[in-house]
């Protein structure tokens, strides 16, 4: 039987957060349709650990044998990148998206525009570098245990919904950016 350990990931964790989420989104529709599929998703990663979803003890990691195998980015409720951290992201996202940096920020847009009002915990992602295992069900169930009130995500799988569903999440109405893929909203009640 594998055993899966979780913890906050550290800063000392950074790369292996960057490396797990960069392999377990290698397929991911939304990320392929903002950096096309010859190119790294590691640029992406970076700037999101780095500039964007980097709460303090908001960051997980999965191991197994010591090894990194999973990863979840969370906001706590309430959590605002600052402004000036925002214009200092700018450059890190325009080389990890290039040309598609105006998808980048559409797509932001939208999906900022669909969350509730209320305050949450926010999944902005959560990935296995492999699958089956019961890695994200380890890391979603580390969290959710962990807090209070509720919870919100954009899965960018279908395919996740049930995981999702398993944890008290309710689907909400699919989200699509002009051109773009599909992004399912679910709300878990707190």
């Amino acid at each position: 039987m594998t055993v899966i350990e979780v913890r906050a990931a550290t800063a000392a964790d950074r790369r292996d957060v960057v490396r797990v989420m960069a392999t377990a989104f290698d397929d991911d529709p939304v990320a392929r349709w903002l950096v096309p599929a010859a190119r790294s998703l590691h640029p992406l990663f970076a700037a999101h650990a780095r500039w964007a979803h980097d709460a303090p003890g908001s960051t997980d990691l999965a191991l197994v044998d010591g090894e990194p195998v999973g990863a979840a980015f969370w906001d706590p409720p309430g959590f605002r990148t600052p402004a000036w951290r925002q214009v200092a992201a700018i450059p890190f996202y325009a080389r990890a998206l290039r040309r598609n940096l105006g998808r980048g920020a559409a797509l932001e847009g939208l999906m900022h525009k669909a969350r509730p009002q209320e305050e949450f915990w926010y999944l902005a992602g959560v990935g296995a570098v492999r699958r089956g295992e019961g890695i994200g069900t380890a890391l979603l169930r580390h969290r959710l245990g962990a807090i209070t009130g509720p919870a919100y995500l954009e899965s960018s799988k279908e395919e996740n919904i049930p995981l999702y569903e398993r944890f008290g999440f309710e689907l909400r109405e699919p989200l699509r950016v002009a051109g773009g893929p599909e992004l399912w909203p679910m709300w878990r009640p707190g």
